[in-house]
């Protein structure tokens, strides 16, 4: 599976905009073959950071990059960023979450 956790740091005019400006790359990303997760959430410490964490199986990466979304978000995500967002990628095994062994329930 391959990982990516990205940071994006919006300008403060935006933070309230930002679940709504994503919202149609997100629901498209959500809805590709091989997406195993898309999840957004909010810096609880800066209100002006959320994070984005995705998770594809290796084969629908290609696909995920080739979507007609991508040159929309390059046009109109930078209007709302305060930087170029930052990224973590990785592959990792399998496609399943485990449980956390040092915080069983």
């Amino acid at each position: 599976m391959l990982t990516i956790t990205a940071r994006f740091r919006v300008r403060p005019e935006w933070t309230d905009r930002w679940p709504g400006l994503v919202d149609e790359f997100t629901r498209a990303s959500r809805a590709e073959d091989g997406n195993l997760y898309f999840w957004w959430s909010r810096d609880l410490h800066d209100p002006t950071v959320f994070y984005l964490m995705e998770g594809y199986r290796e084969d629908a990466v290609e696909a995920h990059l080739a979507s007609p979304l991508i040159p929309v978000i390059t046009r109109t995500w930078p209007q709302a960023l305060v930087e170029t967002p930052r990224m973590m990628m990785a592959t990792i095994p399998g496609e399943a979450w485990g449980p956390m062994q040092v915080l069983p329930v």
